[in-house]
């Protein structure tokens, strides 16, 4: 049996390239009978949090969840869902309504009838960029809604940020907007932390490595230091076995050759350090083992199917979208970015 320790020592260092930030927030007041709907755009996760509830979320597959005061949940891959008032109530997309600027990257929303009184839900959402570095591919792996309510019992650290979460929404004392942002991305990491130490669910792969002692040091080792030239026979001694035995091993646990791990993995860091970071391709290159831009850049588009310079112009037109999306336009005028609520 691996040791218990040993697995939560090399999940916790991998979780060292997780990124979690708020793009944009929206304060939510949500009177019946109406509902809110955010759009699905790729690379984004969603969080919200119940001020005020009882409020309803109709998930991306369509399933309907019933959320009460002090309910946190994140979206980590985002995807079409809507806040409802009612369960079979219908949504409007969350760009129909008008907004009010509370301060940067926060802005008030009132979904309400005319005439209606505002003593609905009151929620707190956030539009979230949210990788996971080298452990990235395991966002596919995911519910497509994680709770914090889950982790309470483990984790009763995070009680006390819900009910300061509730206490700023409901209060909107000076200063509240920004500090709700802040405990936003917290709570949001704690739950992303919590389900990949609680053993990622149902997600096998390299998890299932991690928990194998001898093979999580060759997944560790590989994600400490991308950029080295490994061999099979570095990697086979790694784990202390034969080079036949430690690729048997390999494939059988992750689905893929060492080869394909390190390049997928190269290619994910790459993403991150070009795309998020704004890295120079070159200076990526040579930091990921590659003897040039050009060899580097060939992989990277077998891999993604277009060329790393392209990053950059996706990143600097997302950021665009975010900055100068006015806060409503027409359905036919909406970008992707605006559909999502960002």
């Amino acid at each position: 049996m691996p040791k218990p320790e040993l697995a939560s020592d090399l999940v916790s260092e991998l979780l060292l390239g997780m990124r979690l930030r708020g793009i944009a927030y929206r304060r939510i007041q949500l009177s019946p009978p109406l509902g809110v709907e955010f759009g699905k755009v790729e690379g984004w996760a969603q969080f919200h949090f119940v001020a005020r509830g009882p409020v309803y979320l109709r998930s991306p597959s369509g399933s309907i969840h019933t959320l009460s005061t002090g309910d946190a949940l994140l979206l980590p891959r985002g995807g079409s869902h809507a806040l409802l008032s009612a369960p079979d109530q219908p949504a409007q997309d969350i760009t129909a309504f008008e907004s009010a600027k509370l301060c940067e990257a926060v802005s008030a929303i009132r979904a309400c009838p005319q005439g209606c009184i505002l003593d609905g839900a009151l929620t707190f959402s956030g539009c979230m960029e949210f990788d996971l570095g080298s452990m990235h591919a395991l966002v596919a792996l995911m519910p497509e809604v994680l709770y914090v309510g889950t982790l309470l019992e483990r984790h009763p650290e995070i009680l006390p940020m819900l009910e300061a979460m509730e206490r700023e929404a409901r209060t909107e004392r000076a200063g509240f907007a920004a500090i709700l942002a802040r405990l936003a991305d917290v709570v949001s990491a704690f739950i992303v932390r919590g389900w990949v130490e609680c053993g990622c669910g149902d997600a096998t792969g390299w998890i299932e490595a991690l928990r194998d002692p001898r093979l999580g040091r060759v997944i560790a080792a590989l994600h400490r230091d991308p950029g080295r030239h490994w061999t099979v026979a570095e990697l086979a001694a790694e784990m202390g076995s034969s080079r036949s035995v430690f690729a048997e091993r390999f494939l059988a646990v992750t689905g893929m050759t060492p080869h394909r791990y390190m390049t997928e993995l190269r290619m994910r860091l790459a993403v991150q350090w070009i795309g998020r970071e704004r890295q120079p391709i070159e200076s990526v290159a040579y930091r990921l083992g590659y003897g040039s831009a050009a060899a580097f850049s060939r992989a990277f588009k077998r891999i993604h199917g277009y060329p790393p310079g392209t990053l950059r112009q996706q990143r600097e037109a997302s950021a665009d979208e975010i900055s100068n999306a006015p806060a409503s336009r027409s359905p036919d005028e909406r970008s992707p970015v605006a559909a999502a609520g960002h």
